[in-house]
């Protein structure tokens, strides 16, 4: 079906002035391919669906809105005192002088840039084909878009357990830049790694990361959204689960004019595990969006969703969550849980949990709630001599609480902690 003249002349729009990376034989069929089915898809309006509550038209233009720069003095660099392998992104582009050896991580790493000029490469069973399998049932335009035109990223395998985690540093150092990553990891039969990442990445950021995790394999993903406030992102995670494989994942983000972020994730092997969680705590001019879409089709497989959101100033929180069981996926246990902390009248949520359940055996729930602060506990609170303000910072530390745990490393979870509370106490009245 040809896509309404309106949408084309903004597709259109949109790919004038991209250009592709250039690839061998593997790469160059991936970006044909994604070509096609953006194309076919075009550009998100209000009018689809998953994006009513989420407006693209930033996302959809063809320059990147300018971005003001922010330089953090007041805080150490996250993640700094844990032993990990930095790997740094400058608006969208690797920066070896700032990056540490990819050696030191024990596993296998290259530059999409690179790696993508062979004709044979292991990812070409990974680059843009979790993504395609992720467009069914829902469009995901902006992921296909990722894929035809993506300009670096790493593609990582691993094969036993890494000796470092990888530490993804995106920074953003242009106001107009408009940055495209991908990135592939393979983590081969029971293996596992550690994957960081934070920062802005760039004034308007489109990411994809695809994850194949193989039987008894385990992938662990904690993510840090930059301070920019003005910046815009626009990303996907899409994970395939084999038998018995672990998949965790969890987003922290503070600030953030525009930000979506998707989690597509497939169970194809029995007794696999899949956790994403995020806390977000926005003020005023904030939309952020999690959109996550979970398919069951295997035996005795675990998800959960944990998302907290604190909002205040008009900020604006969006939740899209599904369970998909297939007929088949039997003793299915899938939990969702959304919720948001309003800070005053002016903040909105907005909530779209479903769940749709084609097998008879399993055990699946979901929630989403919105609401003040207790009045109860902050009396409780105030009365004991705590002040208020204060008082209400420990409530929401409290109430995001059941995200933060998802985070398996007790010392990263300190460390979100301490960054969340950080953010509180900057905005004490």
């Amino acid at each position: 079906m040809a896509l309404p003249q309106a949408k084309h002349d903004a597709t259109e729009a949109r790919l004038e002035g991209l250009t592709r990376l250039p690839g061998g034989a593997w790469l160059s069929a991936a970006q044909d391919a994604a070509l096609g089915r953006f194309g076919a898809m075009g550009l998100p309006g209000r009018r689809d669906e998953y994006w009513r509550f989420t407006d693209p038209a930033t996302l959809n233009a063809a320059t990147a809105p300018s971005a003001a720069l922010m330089t953090i003095t007041d805080e150490a660099p996250i993640f700094g005192d844990i032993d990990r392998v930095r790997l740094v992104f400058v608006d969208g582009v690797f920066d070896a002088a700032a990056s540490d050896d990819p050696d030191l991580a024990g596993v296998e790493i290259e530059r999409l840039a690179e790696a993508g000029k062979t004709d044979i490469h292991w990812s070409r069973d990974v680059y843009g084909v979790l993504e395609a399998r992720g467009q069914t049932p829902v469009r995901r335009p902006f992921a296909a878009l990722n894929t035809a035109f993506a300009q670096d990223g790493v593609l990582i395998r691993v094969t036993g357990k890494a000796a470092r985690p990888v530490h993804l540093v995106y920074l953003h150092e242009s106001e107009t830049s408009d940055a495209i990553l991908h990135h592939c990891i393979k983590v081969e039969q029971g293996a596992e790694l550690t994957v960081l990442e934070n920062g802005p990445g760039a004034a308007r950021f489109n990411k994809v990361m695809e994850v194949d995790i193989a039987d008894g394999g385990a992938f662990h993903h904690i993510r840090a959204q930059g301070r920019d406030h003005e910046r815009r992102a626009m990303t996907h995670v899409f994970a395939r689960l084999g038998e018995e494989s672990l998949f965790k994942s969890f987003t922290m983000t503070a600030n953030g004019v525009l930000t979506r972020n998707e989690a597509v994730i497939e169970f194809t092997g029995d007794n696999a595990s899949a956790h994403v969680a995020g806390a977000a705590m926005g003020d005023g001019d904030f939309h952020h969006d999690d959109t996550v879409f979970i398919t069951h089709d295997a035996v005795n497989c675990e998800s959960r969703q944990v998302f907290k959101k604190v909002l205040r100033n008009g900020a604006t929180g969006v939740f899209q969550g599904k369970i998909l069981v297939r007929p088949g996926a039997q003793k299915t246990d899938g939990y969702q849980m959304s919720q948001a902390l309003l800070l005053d009248e002016n903040a909105q949520f907005l909530a779209k949990p479903e769940l749709e359940i084609h097998a008879d055996d399993v055990a699946c729930s979901h929630g989403s709630t919105s609401g003040a602060i207790d009045e109860e506990a902050l009396f409780y609170l105030r009365a004991r001599g705590v002040p208020r303000a204060e008082a209400i910072d420990m409530l929401t530390l409290a109430f995001l609480a059941e995200a933060i745990q998802e985070i398996g490393d007790e010392a990263i979870r300190d460390e979100i902690h301490t960054r969340l509370e950080a953010w509180l106490m900057r905005r004490r009245g």
